[in-house]
């Protein structure tokens, strides 16, 4: 009981600290830059804000990389493949972070040519559609990553239903929304913020009822001596 609660307080601390550096990180530092006109010649500017955005953005993906690492060993007992395939989605989701963050790094090298002539601008261009993709990518396996997640913790009863049920809901947005911005990108950049949002709020209030509340003690308690008796 002592180690799921130490457990718990991990994960719901890796939650909130996963989304600040998110918010800071990807949207404060680094899309207010990239998204203005002028993104060459601010990106230049703020070289020091680019750099520290995108180290808060790794930092995001090893905080979702360990959030799968502490709750391997609670949920294998019960989805032994389902766990190790979650564990797989979040390291293929901070490689594809790894991806997407290569761009701003690219874009800050390519800002030092003053002349931004045609050809350097192109290349900017080229740089932002692949973080385009590499995010589409991204929120993809993230989506269907917190799908199985959520899953997980509704049916083992780890966390109360309605905060599983709330973010299997807001996963499927996530993904309908990614889904939309492949074919219509002005569209699903426009629902982005709304179709993010309850995600965004749920495992807010995910991580503050770990740190609170912790597990079920009731699951926790049986889950152990269930496995002991199969094993005997």
């Amino acid at each position: 009981m002592k180690t799921y609660r130490k457990t718990a307080t991990l994960v719901g601390s890796a939650y909130l600290f996963s989304n600040v550096t998110f918010i800071l990180g990807t949207i404060v530092m680094v899309e207010a830059i990239l998204g203005s006109p002028d993104y060459l010649s601010l990106i230049s500017a703020n070289r020091a804000q680019v750099i520290l955005g995108v180290l808060l953005s790794f930092a995001n993906g090893l905080a979702y990389v360990g959030i799968a690492v502490l709750l391997f060993p609670i949920l294998k007992p019960r989805f032994e493949s389902l766990a190790l395939a979650y564990v797989g989605f979040r390291v293929v989701e901070f490689i594809t972070q790894i991806l997407a963050d290569v761009s701003p790094l690219a874009l800050l090298t390519l800002a030092e040519n003053t002349n931004q002539t045609g050809a350097v601008q192109g290349l900017g261009a080229l740089l932002l559609a692949e973080r385009f993709w590499a995010f589409q990518m991204l929120n993809l396996i993230f989506s269907l990553s917190a799908v199985l997640l959520y899953a997980m913790l509704l049916r083992s009863r780890l966390i109360p239903g309605f905060i599983s049920i709330w973010g299997l809901i807001a996963a499927v947005l996530v993904l309908f929304n990614t889904a939309l911005g492949w074919f219509s990108p002005d569209l699903g950049e426009t629902l982005g913020m709304v179709t993010g949002l309850p995600m965004l709020l749920n495992e807010v209030f995910l991580g503050i009822w770990l740190i609170v509340r912790g597990f079920s003690p009731s699951t926790t308690a049986i889950e152990p001596a269930r496995r002991l008796a199969l094993e005997a």
